[in-house]
C-alpha cells in the first residue's frame, strides 16, 4: 500500500481535548477503511499567514498513514464535512519517517534555549545614572 501524510488545520477555538478527539476520529476513519495510521503529531496552536474563515490561528496536526487510495479519498471526504477543519492537505510519500517532523524538532530546540529567568540579570551591575555613594567624613 502507498504511504501518505495529511496535515490538518483545525479551528483556533477548539480545546486540546477536542483536537485529540478529532485526531482519534480521523484515525478511526483510516483504520475502518483498511488503512493504518503509523504516526500522529500535534504541532499545537500556530499562527497562519492569512485569515481562513475569520481565523488567524489554527491547531495543526499531522497523520502519517499506510493506506489504499480509497481510504485517503474517504478521509478527505470526512475532513471536508467536518466543521472544525479549516484546511487539509494530503500528499503521497515514498517512505514513512518515524523521526519527529521538522516542526517538532524546531520546537524542541527552541525549548532548550535559556528562558528569560535563566539569563544573567542586569541588576547585578551598577547603574550609570545612580548617584555616587558619598563617603561620610567623620567630624573630629
Amino acid at each position: 500500500m502507498p504511504f501518505y501524510e495529511s496535515v490538518i488545520i483545525a479551528r483556533q477555538d477548539l480545546s486540546t481535548q477536542q483536537v485529540e478527539a478529532l485526531t482519534e476520529q480521523m484515525t478511526a476513519v483510516v483504520t475502518d477503511n483498511g488503512g493504518k495510521v503509523e504516526k500522529t503529531e500535534q504541532w499545537g496552536l500556530r499562527s497562519m499567514a492569512y485569515k481562513i474563515k475569520k481565523n488567524r490561528k489554527g491547531h495543526y496536526l499531522q497523520l502519517t498513514m499506510d493506506a489504499p487510495a480509497a481510504t485517503l479519498s474517504e478521509l478527505e471526504r470526512q475532513l471536508g464535512l467536518n466543521e472544525d477543519v479549516l484546511r487539509s492537505l494530503s500528499v503521497r510519500v515514498e517512505a514513512i519517517d518515524m523521526e519527529p517532523s521538522a516542526i517538532l524538532s524546531a520546537k524542541a530546540s527552541r525549548d532548550d534555549r535559556p528562558g528569560r529567568d535563566d539569563r544573567p540579570r542586569r541588576d547585578d551591575r551598577p547603574r550609570r545614572d545612580a548617584p555616587e555613594p558619598t563617603e561620610s567624613k567623620g567630624e573630629e
